[in-house]
């Protein structure tokens, strides 16, 4: 399996001024998520506002980050949807692009029940040689993959891992103990990397990687050296920043307005999401300015 990362940015979508994706600024973007810690970038997931995206600009934006990232860091395209045939035409056409891997979300709407959900990312897998990584969120989703479905898809070669973000630590700590060998679980929130990692998980899709990537690459690297009170005090300077950018409006809209405040500027996100309210903002502004910052701003 190709080595994807412990550390990989959930990446916002630039947007312009007139709503169109900015291609210039996202691989800006991505080239200072490399400097500042990522391995990866995942492109087109929650964070990036898939849903919003049409057919072309997924495809584009795909191959323009790949552009930046080529030999420097690991590039894994959201291709899966509700919809299994949509999902893999997206997959194939992802992997003509050069992408590194795929990432396959739970079906959101329908809600399918398990034996769905295992043909569907069975029939995603298939179509394709890359790396599948799958998404439980249930919380966004309304459907939680269970830990039997996803061992069971672990027997698939090339479906690699699942990232986890049904914040069961009993069902997590059941995929990590019955997948084939080789599976790899890593948090699908930031608040869970730690306990993830004690649990055995590998790493983290991280949205507060945006501006602390180096932070939350020593905390990674720090518990795996044994260094588990150190990596413990990351993650309790960190959890306040990432209660702001989670709790205080719905992701991804905190992170975008954090980073067009610091001067790094991603637009506004697509309707039906709305830039916070001046109250909002303050509050997350204020938990932002507490913590340093990693991201390389150009001034």
């Amino acid at each position: 399996m190709a080595e994807l990362g412990r550390l990989l940015t959930a990446m916002v979508t630039p947007f312009d001024d007139k709503g169109a994706v900015d291609y210039a600024q996202a691989k800006r973007l991505a080239g200072a998520l490399l400097d500042s810690g990522s391995d990866g970038m995942v492109i087109g997931g929650t964070t990036g506002e898939t849903p919003t995206l049409s057919h072309e600009e997924k495809l584009q934006l795909f191959a323009e980050v790949k552009a930046v990232a080529d030999g420097r860091g690991a590039v894994v395209a959201g291709t899966g949807n509700y919809n299994t045939a949509e999902s893999i035409e997206l997959s194939r056409e992802a992997e003509k692009v050069g992408v590194d891997a795929l990432l396959l979300t739970v079906p959101y709407y329908n809600r399918p029940p398990q034996e769905g959900l295992f043909r569907h990312f069975e029939a995603i897998a298939t179509s394709t040689s890359l790396p599948c990584i799958l998404y439980n969120i249930p919380g966004r989703t309304g459907t939680n993959m269970t830990a039997e479905t996803a061992i069971r898809l672990s027997g698939i070669p090339n479906i690699v891992g699942v990232k986890e973000a049904s914040s069961n630590f009993g069902q997590t700590a059941a995929i990590i103990q019955g997948a084939d060998e080789g599976f790899r679980v890593w948090s699908g929130n930031d608040s869970d990397t730690l306990p993830i990692l004690a649990l055995g998980g590998y790493g983290v899709i991280c949205v507060i990687s945006h501006l602390t990537g180096l932070q939350m690459k020593q905390l990674i690297e720090s518990f795996l050296a044994g260094r588990t009170e150190e990596a413990a005090t990351i993650h309790r300077r960190l959890l306040p920043l990432n209660n702001a950018l989670m709790t205080l409006s719905t992701n991804p809209i905190p992170i975008k307005y954090a980073l067009n405040q610091i001067g790094f500027r991603v637009g506004p996100p697509r309707l039906p999401l709305v830039e916070p309210d001046k109250a909002t903002g303050e509050k997350i502004m204020a938990e932002v300015r507490r913590h340093h910052i990693d991201l390389p701003v150009a001034p």
